[in-house]
């Protein structure tokens, strides 16, 4: 299989999305949700509501089938009428384990919702990249595919079925891929970055490339070749788009992988960096410093005793 590395990024920040509750409701309803340092995520199983999000003027529409995406610690209001006092989440779903609620009578609205760990070293690198508020609506090119993995997900909630748990974590995972995917093909403008760079087929091949042989020693003429430009052409454009020359992201990929092999391998930095590409274990090591601001060793120190 050919280099991903979008795949590889998101292993790099171990993001994995968990489906933590729901909730039904009916008649005039309104619930406040806490900001929190996490992404979270959402899909409106049935009916429709009103979205306020916190310093947002303008509230906005939810319609069944459609997904959200929230990666700023705002608090939000979910409403069938912004006028109706909204109850705090937290008393709702206050008790031991619980996780569901019923509003009123329950047979109007029905939402599921959870969130995304992150890496705490490398978390914000796909953190920091994303808009505050990504909206995918049901009329979308993906909503059939979300509708499916909702519907499977609220299936296997309801089911108890064999397996029901682990389902649950690779159905949830894979709908926030797919709302990554809906991101990267979205028209607005992105900002310079590996996030753009990602999502720009003229560059794809030299990004395959470099995530897939990290070690060697690729030349500017090399990854130009491979983007069938030539080597000023490329390199002006990869700049444009990634934000940075096409052998400082290589050099940047490689510190963060060199990251974490220091914190979760035990070998020693003069193999870390051969493995990296480096010849030399002290040009590895002057390497890491100015990226990171630490030397190899007392990087992995630090991650040890942290």
């Amino acid at each position: 299989m050919s280099a991903d590395p979008f795949s590889d990024i998101l292993k790099l920040t171990r993001a994995q999305a968990l489906l933590t509750g729901g909730f039904t409701a009916g008649g005039p309803w309104a619930i406040r949700f806490p900001g929190r340092d996490k992404i979270k995520f959402f899909a409106v199983v049935k009916g429709s509501c009103w979205t306020q999000l916190e310093g947002e003027p303008v509230p906005g529409r939810l319609n069944a089938g459609d997904v959200g995406l929230l990666t700023v610690n705002r608090s939000y209001v979910l409403a069938s009428d912004l006028s109706a006092p909204a109850v705090e989440a937290v008393s709702v779903f206050s008790g031991a384990g619980k996780t569901t609620a019923v509003l009123g009578d329950g047979r109007d609205f029905a939402y599921v919702g959870g969130h995304v760990e992150l890496d705490r070293a490398r978390g914000r690198l796909l953190s920091d990249v994303l808009p505050p508020w990504i909206h995918i609506p049901a009329a979308s090119p993906r909503a059939p595919t979300f509708r499916w993995l909702v519907d499977q997900l609220v299936g296997e909630g309801a089911g108890e079925l064999p397996g029901a748990q682990l389902a649950t974590t690779q159905l949830t995972q894979l709908l926030f891929i797919q709302i990554l995917r809906a991101q990267l093909q979205a028209v607005d403008y992105k900002p310079a970055g590996w996030l753009r760079a990602i999502a720009d087929p003229r560059i794809a091949p030299a990004l395959r490339s470099m995530h897939g042989d990290p070690a060697r020693s690729w030349s500017l003429n090399e990854l130009a070749k491979a983007c069938a430009m030539s080597r000023t052409t490329f390199a002006e454009y990869f700049r444009k788009v990634a934000g940075v020359a096409p052998l400082t992201y290589l050099t940047e990929w490689r510190m963060y992988l060199a990251e974490r092999a220091l914190r979760e391998e035990t070998a020693p930095v003069a193999v870390v960096a051969r493995s990296l590409g480096y010849t030399s274990e002290s040009a590895f090591s002057n390497a890491f410093k100015r990226f990171v601001g630490k030397s190899p060793k007392a990087y992995r120190s630090a991650a040890v005793d942290s």
